[in-house]
């Protein structure tokens, strides 16, 4: 037995030596704290390290928790002789003494840490071999309605116990659509957008889902994994838009009135309304129990139409679905009645003019609904002043309020104005208008230009719009100030892009032929323009214009060197805010007018508007820097504390909703997080035996984004005594600061200093008194020697 002890030390020493043990500092040392680290799984008989003691210790002794796995051989050699398991035991507490000859502790002990390292030994397990659960069509997708969960027995704060999970298979697999997906991290299940959209329980009423789970991450060839099966039951959802509601104007009704009603799946939603048109009086309200109201009489004149949204909560104020789309229209009654174009309408007629002509159209407004018997007008003269030479000398169509001559010409002669009086009615209200007729010398002049060719006339291209450019004149021998001898302008030929016009003064009739749009020399550099000059009112018959009613100028366009023109003034194009650096975003088009014939270097602008939409790539965090938490202590009852949470990302109508969860499991006995709504969460303790200390507690907060984004925070808690002005923390010693200790001993340092500078001193001064006594005795002896 002696022998393989020492055997056994041979070879130990032997393997120690051979692979570079012993090298003061690196593999061996003098005894003191030491912690080690080892992988689990490793040969045992490997030497961890050489501790070196000086005489009189000749042996060493090794205690704590060995597990009968370390020794320590005499000389020092601490080892291990069975591979580690970490899930057994993740840290090794051990003692190493040095003895002397007769077992004495010379030296120690000293505390020796074994940390026993990570290795992926172990496989994720799911708790179940199949779950079950149900989800109701056209959910918010998003938010979980199951959870799977697996286990792994590595280190979770390394890669080998880090769980990622997946959807293997979906079936029914539709058009290769998934319809579910899951939070990698969590294990939460949820429906996609499409699977908001296109679930229907009609259809397909059931799925199944295979799941797969990994460690490392899922990052790794080498990861292990497991599975299970999900059965999803898909239910009907009642929260459904109701059919559009028609309500009639002006109700005399008691209001508030039920017009329509929205239903939750489950019991205790809370409801509102939303105005989807930020109206400043908005006639709508809902209960709990989802019924909704119109709260005052309607107009319909007013607004025809309304549409807001109906939204249903849970009790944290976090929206259960996405909110329902209501219609209202407000159905007319004929409550206004028909209104005139103006206090009179006045029309021109000639005297010769024909039976049966046009004499112009009286066109009233009512303001009921369109289309509708409600704003059908009738038109009916009731009179006519003068009555000369007879009544009926007009009649007006009953529909359409155009009014013609009925009987014969009219002579200026008899009167040169009539004057009628029309009703016009709905089927519940009449209205009065008044139309004035004057009769004008007939038309048989033409307008005469004063000159029949004006010319040439030369422009740059850059020629501003509005500008006038030329006068024109023609005259018109009929009776001034009528129909007959008003003169219309228009450009006939040579313009056919409509870049110039005329404009006529009503008391000359001079025209001012002015410029439009720009001039262009790359395709008009000359252009032969023709005026015709006409009056609004008909020739009579036989008269007709001839070439004195024309005349024409020739416009020359000279060249200016142009920028270049984009071909359009704004550019805009969309991309997520994660887009890859030299993608594709968009295309600007420019050409330069000049062609290839380019005198001078110009330049021009265009803007290009760039919209970024938002991807969830901002992790949650705490809305601000919470420094002042604490509880007095001790506690008396159970405490908690609110936080905010928010992060960088756009959020939609339903604004943000983090879920908060404790980060740490050693955490959970002493502390709780319950979510307040979707920011606001609380932090609660579950006793109240605490330390007076500060605590760090670890919380994790999920973004439920796609991907869903999670990240942990650390809210730091002290519990102190509380006085009048709030927590009283004990100021603990600070580098510079000197204890009341380190004070007392300066001073007793100093005191001594001082009394030994005194003593040198007084013995100095005693030492130099003795001398000078001896030197004044020994010269009273001295005597002269005589010869």
């Amino acid at each position: 037995m002696i022998l393989q002890v020492h055997l056994h030390s041979l070879c130990l020493l032997m393997l120690y030596l051979a692979t570079g043990y012993g090298q003061e500092g690196k593999f061996s040392g003098p005894l003191k704290p030491m912690t080690f680290s080892i992988y689990e799984g490793q040969e045992p008989s490997q030497i961890i390290f050489q501790f070196k003691a000086n005489r009189p210790a000749v042996t060493f002794e090794l205690t704590g928790e060995t597990d009968n796995i370390f020794k320590i051989e005499r000389e020092g050699l601490l080892y291990y002789t069975k591979a580690l398991d970490r899930e057994t035991r993740s840290t090794h507490n051990l003692q190493v003494a040095a003895l002397d000859a007769n077992g004495a502790i010379v030296e120690g002990p000293v505390p020796i840490t074994i940390e026993v390292k990570d290795v992926n030994d172990n496989r994720p397990t799911f708790l179940q071999s199949k779950y079950e659960g149900s989800v109701r069509q056209n959910s918010r997708p998003g938010k979980p309605f199951l959870y799977v969960n697996a286990t792994d027995l590595d280190d979770p704060a390394t890669p080998n116990g880090q769980l990622s999970y997946q959807i293997v298979i979906q079936l029914p697999m539709i058009n290769n659509v998934m319809y579910f997906q899951i939070n990698n991290k969590t294990g939460a299940i949820s429906l996609t957008r499409e699977g908001s959209q296109e679930l229907n329980p009609a259809k397909n009423p059931s799925y199944n889902l295979v799941i797969s789970v990994k460690d490392m991450g899922g990052q790794s060839e080498n990861s292990f994994s497991d599975t299970t099966s999900v059965d999803i039951i898909v239910t009907e959802n009642i929260w459904k838009a109701p059919e559009p509601v028609e309500m009639v104007e002006n109700s005399t009704d008691p209001h508030p009135i039920k017009i329509t009603q929205v239903r939750w799946n489950d019991p205790g939603a809370q409801y509102s309304l939303v105005d989807k048109e930020k109206l400043p009086r908005f006639p709508f309200s809902i209960d709990q129990e989802g019924d909704i109201y119109v709260t005052q009489p309607l107009d319909r004149e007013e607004k025809d139409a309304y549409v807001f949204y109906a939204v249903a909560k849970d009790e944290y104020g976090k929206p259960l679905s996405y909110p329902l789309e209501i219609h209202v229209k407000v159905q007319d009654i004929n409550d206004n009645p028909p209104t005139c174009p103006s206090p009179v309408t006045v029309f021109e007629v000639q005297e010769n003019e024909r039976l049966g002509n046009s004499i112009g159209t009286l066109t009233a407004h009512d303001s009921d609904e369109e289309n509708t018997a409600n704003s059908l007008l009738n038109y009916r003269i009731v009179e006519q002043t003068p009555k000369l030479p007879m009544d009926g000398l007009f009649l007006i169509q009953t529909y359409a309020g155009m009014l013609q001559l009925a009987k014969q010409s009219l002579k200026k002669q008899d009167t040169p104005q009539y004057n009628l009086t029309i009703e016009v009615s709905d089927k519940d209200f009449k209205t009065l208008c008044f139309v004035q007729i004057n009769v004008i010398d007939i038309n048989d002049q033409i307008p005469i230009f004063e000159k029949s060719d004006y010319g040439n006339l030369t422009l740059a291209e850059d020629t501003n719009v509005g500008s006038t450019i030329l006068t024109i004149q023609a005259t018109d021998a009929d009776e001034p100030f009528t129909g007959s001898s008003k003169i219309l302008y228009h450009v006939i030929k040579g313009d056919s892009e409509g870049r110039l016009g005329v404009d006529t003064d009503p008391h000359t009739n001079t025209g001012y032929v002015i410029i439009k749009k720009p001039l262009d020399f790359e395709t008009a550099a000359i252009s032969n323009i023709v005026f015709k000059a006409e009056n609004p009112e008909p020739l009579v018959f036989g008269v007709t214009y001839n070439a004195s009613s024309f005349a024409k100028f020739t416009l020359f366009v000279t060249d200016v060197n142009e920028a270049p023109e984009f071909s359009q003034y704004v550019f805009q194009a969309k991309v997520s805010e994660d887009v890859a650096i030299g993608t594709k975003v968009g295309n600007v088009t420019a050409k330069d007018p000049e062609g290839l014939d380019i005198g001078s270097s110009l330049s021009s602008v265009s803007q290009f508007h760039l919209i970024l939409t938002d991807v969830n790539d901002n992790p949650p965090r705490l809305a601000k820097d919470y420094t002042d938490l604490y509880f007095c202590h001790p506690l008396s009852a159970p405490g908690s504390l609110i936080f905010e949470a928010t992060d960088d990302d756009q959020h939609l109508f339903r604004g943000p909703h983090f879920t908060f969860s404790i980060a740490n499991e050693n955490l959970q006995n002493d502390w709780q997080v319950s979510k307040i709504n979707g920011t606001h969460a609380r932090l609660s303790t579950r006793h109240t035996d605490f330390e007076e200390k500060e605590y760090v507690v670890l919380i994790r907060i999920n973004d439920g984004g796609r991907p869903p984004l999670e990240s942990t925070v650390s809210l730091t808690v002290t519990f102190c005594s509380c006085g009048e002005d709030g927590c009283f923390r004990p100021a603990g010693h600070q580098p510079g600061i000197p204890t009341v200790g380190m004070a007392v001993g300066i001073l007793l340092t100093t005191l001594l200093v001082i009394g030994i500078i005194l003593a040198v001193v007084f013995i100095r001064m005693k030492t130099d008194k003795g001398k000078d006594n001896v030197e004044s005795a020994q010269a009273s002896e001295v005597k002269p020697l005589r010869s």
